[in-house]
């Protein structure tokens, strides 16, 4: 029997936050559909062993601080030697910290800035100079329902997801003759430690147990459950083949159902 052909075979695809939840699951969907993938993030040797996981090859792994333009290119530079030029971007990276509107300072307001909007910007400046060159490409910037609705103890993040959807739209239409795509997916309550440090800081002022938690977010889906990371891997996955080209500048939501 033939053996079927991938349908990202020999592309270079680029993962930020890639050392686990989400960004690790998104890694390994598109290294099966045959993608060699540059894991980026803030702890080479775990993005190493994560890497080495992966099917097909070859994979790198490389340390960067997506808020800091030099490191960024540098990473990219790397990227690029290693596996060549860049034809799929999907931005993971991300933060949540929550607090009152009232006690968010300016320090936590531009952290979640920084890491969750200008991190995908300059990551998108570094890999779209390949993806316009090459006349193909595939951006995927992974936001979230709150960048598509509000809510509420969590308006610098919420504020922050906006931008990176509202930013997907705008590149969208000024790449849209070009052979890429850029899309966000929008996942709501996924497993990751995002999920489990948000519990952690519910269960500690509220003194309500890790269970009731759980179960409170597990009620905003309408499925009534956690989406899981290979779910939202799925949609990346989809996203980025060839037969996804008439998709652009959507924010695709993962969440179950939730009415936004």
């Amino acid at each position: 029997m033939a053996t079927p052909m991938l349908s990202l075979q020999g592309r270079h695809a680029v993962v930020t936050g890639a050392a686990r939840g989400i960004g690790a699951a998104i890694a390994r969907a598109l290294a099966e559909e045959g993608a060699r993938v540059s894991l980026m993030g803030r702890k080479q040797d775990v993005l190493l062993a994560v890497a080495r996981a992966l099917p097909g090859g070859p994979h790198a792994a490389l340390a960067v601080d997506v808020t800091d333009v030099s490191s960024v290119a540098a990473a990219f530079a790397a990227a690029q030697e290693q596996l060549g030029p860049v034809a799929i971007l999907v931005n993971n990276a991300g933060q949540a910290e929550s607090a009152p509107f009232g006690k968010t300072s300016l320090d936590l307001w531009q952290r979640m800035l920084a890491v969750n909007l200008t991190g995908s910007f300059l990551c998108m400046q570094q890999a779209l100079p390949d993806m316009l060159t090459a006349g193909w490409g595939r951006i995927v910037n992974i936001a979230s329902t709150a960048g598509l609705k509000g809510y509420a103890y969590v308006s610098a993040y919420t504020a922050a997801k906006h931008g990176v959807v509202g930013l997907t739209r705008a590149l969208a239409l000024e790449v849209a003759r070009k052979g890429v795509t850029v899309n966000a997916v929008c996942p709501g309550y996924t497993e990751t430690d995002i999920l489990r440090e948000s519990i952690a800081n519910v269960v500690e002022k509220t003194g309500r147990s890790a269970d009731e938690v759980r179960a409170q977010f597990a009620a905003g889906n309408p499925q009534g459950r956690i989406v899981q990371p290979e779910e939202v891997a799925d949609a990346v996955r989809w996203l980025c083949r060839d037969t996804s080209a008439a998709i652009n500048g959507q924010a695709l939501s993962v969440c179950g159902g939730e009415v936004m």
